[in-house]
């Protein structure tokens, strides 16, 4: 049974979508919440579901992203985890954490990588005159929303989408692809995955 260690920032959406699918026969349980910010829901939620949460706030750390890492590295390293999901996980990790994790830290982005890597993305879809947007899974690397795309769900624009309304459609997507793939990488099969 693979273990996986989830890290959120905020509500945890996503983070609700991937424990709920790593039931019956799923090769992998949730074995850790882990967040930037101790007020995060989604620590609150995982708690609910009887995960273990931890948090580190990155607050007190400004300017020192290394001692950060070094104080998240401590509860993740604990629970001994063999994957690593980032599910809204709002801050950007250096190349010496997710070096130590390479091959086994996924991620998920709200477009179709590579366009639009980074923040505000909905808008810059929309902004573009794209005719769909989507959500994409990737292994983790140096390289912000870069690495291996292992996923990717596309979602029409439609007339008079704002980026909330795009975003919405999108987080629909998110909580489907997210578990499909994850349950494909944990069985060793690192085809994409494609809705």
């Amino acid at each position: 049974m693979k273990r996986v260690a989830i890290l959120v920032s905020g509500g945890g959406s996503n983070m609700v979508a991937l424990a709920r699918s790593m039931e019956g026969d799923h090769p992998a349980r949730p074995v850790l919440v882990l967040s930037n910010d101790p007020a995060a829901k989604g620590l609150e939620r995982a708690a609910a579901m009887g995960i273990p949460v931890a948090a580190v706030d990155h607050r007190p750390f400004k300017g020192d992203r290394a001692a950060f890492e070094a104080a998240l590295m401590e509860p993740l390293l604990a629970a001994e985890p063999d994957v690593i999901c980032l599910a809204g996980f709002m801050r950007i990790l250096t190349p010496g954490f997710t070096g130590r994790f390479a091959g086994r830290m996924l991620n998920i982005h709200p477009s179709l990588l590579p366009k639009y890597p980074g923040l505000h993305t909905h808008q810059r879809a929309l902004d573009a005159g794209d005719t769909e947007a989507g959500c994409t899974v990737h292994e983790v690397t140096e390289v912000l929303d870069d690495g291996p795309i292992l996923g990717q769900a596309r979602v029409p624009v439609l007339p008079g989408d704002d980026a909330d309304t795009l975003a919405a459609r999108v987080l629909v997507q998110e909580h489907v692809l997210y578990p499909a793939v994850l349950r494909r990488y944990v069985s060793g099969d690192r085809t994409p995955v494609s809705l």
